[in-house]
């Protein structure tokens, strides 16, 4: 054989290796455990679980359409930071708080006084941290608009991750997805391109990424995961939907969980909801699945807490 072929066939080997160990592959074992508790659930539930380190994934109903409820905040924290990168706005930018922005539900800026000074980095962070969702929406219009951040999402290749709410011409499916929509799978992709300093600039990334390791909400599925151990994550809940997606920085390497659920039979807002346990169960479950040498559970009289 010719040099020449030789020097092919080792090229096209490497091809084919590098190809390969960029696929995820299913794990069977995974798989059957986590199927094993979605399988009662009373509503649907996508599932996106991959181990950045070996490609090891599971996939159930990955690539459905969920409402995405407050996880809509991730797009609309790219359309920001989209903005921010093009000098269109600054970080530390400051702002006036108007009575006239209030708008209910989670958070706290609605219990500003008409007038109070902020700045654009406080609205990010209680955007992230506290899902504020009068923040939330006062960033949206920042960001442009849902028109403005669905074109970013098409541009950052996300199909079906979506504003809806304010956003001209979605009337229709906002009266099914609510604010925003997503699968388990694309915003699993965002999480993991940020994890990597891939978004924008690498600055961008890792502050974006540092926001979102600061959640309030700790009593979800961050609950089956030790203290101590970073954890970058969104949440999303409105009474037949609750969701969750998460990046975890194990001691094993990495790791992505998202959980979307839908048409929930269990509606309730207590700790017991049927949507928010499965999530606990099946966070504790990845973490010891991937870290067999450090294993978790609650210590005694965690359950106060929740």
């Amino acid at each position: 054989m010719s040099i020449q072929r030789l020097l092919l066939s080792f090229y096209l080997y490497l091809a084919l290796t590098n190809y390969l160990s960029a696929q995820t592959v299913t794990d069977p074992i995974l798989e059957k455990s986590i199927k094993g508790l979605t399988d009662s659930f009373q509503g649907d539930v996508g599932i996106y679980i991959e181990n950045l380190a070996t490609g090891a994934s599971v996939e159930i109903n990955a690539d459905s359409i969920f409402p995405s409820a407050s996880i809509v905040k991730v797009p609309i924290l790219l359309g920001i930071f989209d903005r921010i990168e093009k000098g269109e706005l600054q970080y530390r930018q400051p702002l006036i708080y108007r009575d006239s922005i209030k708008y209910g539900g989670s958070g706290i800026m609605q219990f500003f006084k008409d007038s109070t000074q902020t700045d654009l980095s406080t609205l990010i962070a209680l955007m992230l941290s506290y899902s504020d969702n009068t923040t939330s929406l006062w960033n949206q219009a920042l960001a442009g608009g849902g028109a403005d951040i669905n074109e970013l999402m098409d541009r950052l290749g996300y199909e079906h991750t979506r504003v809806n709410s304010r956003t001209p011409g979605r009337d229709k499916i906002w009266e099914k997805y609510g604010w925003g929509q997503t699968t388990p799978k694309e915003m699993a992709d965002i999480f993991v391109r940020l994890n990597n300093r891939e978004l924008f600039s690498p600055a961008a990334s890792e502050l974006m990424y540092r926001l979102l390791s600061n959640t309030f909400y700790t009593e979800y599925a961050i609950w089956g995961i030790p203290a101590g151990v970073n954890v970058a994550s969104k949440q999303g809940m409105v009474n037949a939907s609750r969701s969750e997606v998460f990046l975890v920085n194990s001691p094993s390497g990495d790791y992505v969980c998202s959980i979307f659920t839908k048409n929930n039979s269990d509606v309730s807002w207590e700790n017991g909801n049927e949507a928010w346990v499965l999530a606990r169960k099946i966070s504790n479950l990845v973490w010891n699945y991937f870290n067999p040498s450090q294993p978790y559970t609650n210590p005694e009289g965690a359950e106060k807490f929740l």
